[in-house]
């Protein structure tokens, strides 16, 4: 008896079903670019898996989507939103919270031109003509608003959604300046069908803020703490993965169909490690003084707001 109660305990312990791992959505803002890869790559190198949670990755067209993906609930998760566009959005009581910085610095991105065109600086435009960014909230629209402000653009501010999509509203004239971010375009830059106008960075503002964060559900936030410390444990190390190991850039230049060499070539000066840190939300002051600048804001948030925009700066450490 005591032998047939062991192997019954032993077959019901076999035929139970193992433990399902925690399934969140996440809104991507451009699935193109290397910042944004660490729940896709990271995902597909079995990173989140480990930490018992499968991510339902989808893309969007731009920060606009993106908050709008979170505010609703069809995303718990929001990846690469503008810090602007997320305290607006915040400070008007949207159920929006920042998870962790996600890039420092404005580098990664850079605004082009056709290579025949007679447009040289930023100084150059009129206001007959048009300047790209992403969606309206997105770092790429402070940008662009700082472009004129700043560097005397008088180009019209231009919604034009992703990098490929803009590329060929600029290379079919419907667009004067487009943007991207490496590798994206390196291809067209080196046969010489586009060339490079200014980068971000142009704007001196913006060179040492947190101008994207990643972005949670209020509700979720509250509802599964335990989930999203695993999901900022995964995402920590799919940074840190992404960094280490040569595979990673070798599956995401076969995800963009570029080289690898050409990947390689353009991360060091768009992509640092640094920018990507998850550590601290860098220049807070300056941030809020652009937002309020480029109306994004009213007014600056308070101590006691920004505690509850960014509740838990060291979840997953």
């Amino acid at each position: 008896m005591r032998r047939i109660l062991a192997a019954a305990a032993a077959l019901a312990a076999f035929a139970a079903p193992a433990q399902a791992d925690d399934t969140l959505k996440v809104a991507v803002g451009q699935l193109t670019t290397w910042e944004n890869q660490m729940t896709l790559i990271g995902q597909e190198a079995g990173i989140f898996k480990k930490h018992g949670i499968v991510l339902e990755n989808f893309g969007t067209n731009g920060a606009g989507e993106t908050l709008q993906a979170v505010i609703s609930g069809s995303a718990d998760i929001g990846i690469g939103m503008g810090t602007a566009g997320a305290m607006r959005a915040f400070s008007k009581g949207a159920p929006v919270r920042m998870l962790t910085p996600a890039f420092t610095g404005s580098n990664d991105l850079y605004w082009y031109v056709k290579a025949d065109s007679p447009i040289k600086t930023l100084a150059d435009t009129t206001e007959s003509q048009t300047i790209a960014y992403s969606t309206n909230g997105s770092s790429t629209n402070s940008l662009v608003i700082g472009f004129g402000k700043e560097l005397g653009s008088k180009a019209k501010p231009t919604a034009t959604g992703g990098p490929p999509a803009t590329l060929t509203l600029v290379m079919s004239g419907q667009i004067d300046i487009g943007w991207a971010s490496p590798p994206f375009g390196l291809k067209e830059i080196e046969e010489g069908k586009i060339r490079v106008l200014t980068r971000g960075s142009a704007v001196p503002s913006t060179r040492n803020q947190t101008v994207r964060i990643q972005i949670v559900n209020a509700n979720v936030l509250k509802d599964k703490k335990d989930v999203i410390e695993r999901f900022m444990k995964a995402y920590r190390e799919a940074i840190e993965w992404m960094y280490a190991d040569p595979k990673a850039v070798e599956m995401y230049a076969e995800k963009m169909k570029v080289p690898v060499a050409l990947v390689k070539k353009g991360l060091p000066e768009s992509h640092p490690r640094a920018a990507m840190q998850a550590e601290k939300l860098s220049d807070v002051d300056g941030i809020m003084r652009d937002a309020v600048t480029n109306k994004f804001l009213e007014k600056p948030l308070t101590q006691e707001q920004l505690a509850a925009f960014y509740p838990f700066p060291n979840l997953g450490k």
